[in-house]
């Protein structure tokens, strides 16, 4: 995936965590950062990486945009040729490569807004590992995933009614 394309998948993903029902316009992304983080980027130069223009960020850049969208700065910058997103080489790098992986499963689910909000809330937590642990425990325990969504279960107006 190239830059652009990761930088417009973040804002889609903003938005929806955001519950704005759309992608976050390239404006209030500057504004949030503005006000979130109390530095700016311009919107011509946030233009300028998303149509390609600019196809590699400053390493201030890189950091900020990071950090505004909560991912790994080595997440923004272009896939190599080849790359797959599924192999896991470096040991000591899983709880980033297993978030990039929830990003991009959140990527392949946006069509399906619950199931991608779950996937990019997962990734975003500090222990996203220690979650998915936690969730196979309550899968494992009989009945406790059917009491735990009936008791956190979203209201109605908020769930998607499934056929």
């Amino acid at each position: 995936m190239r830059l652009g394309q990761k930088i417009r998948y973040l804002r889609e993903m903003e938005g929806a965590l955001r519950d704005l029902g759309r992608e976050m316009t390239q404006q209030e992304v500057v504004r949030a950062i503005q006000k979130e983080l109390g530095t700016s980027i311009s919107q011509a130069y946030l233009s300028q990486i998303e149509n390609g223009a600019r196809p590699h960020l400053t390493n201030k850049t890189r950091l900020l945009l990071a950090k505004f969208f909560k991912v790994h700065p080595g997440y923004l910058v272009d896939d190599p040729e080849g790359f797959e997103t599924e192999l896991i080489s470096d040991v000591g790098a899983l709880e980033d490569k297993l978030d990039l992986w929830l990003i991009s499963g959140a990527e392949r689910f946006r069509r399906d807004p619950e199931v991608s909000q779950a996937l990019l809330h997962l990734a975003r937590h500090p222990e996203s590992r220690k979650c998915l642990v936690l969730l196979d425990a309550i899968l494992e325990t009989p009945g406790l995933a059917d009491r735990l969504f009936e008791v956190l279960q979203p209201p109605a107006r908020n769930r998607r009614q499934v056929t």
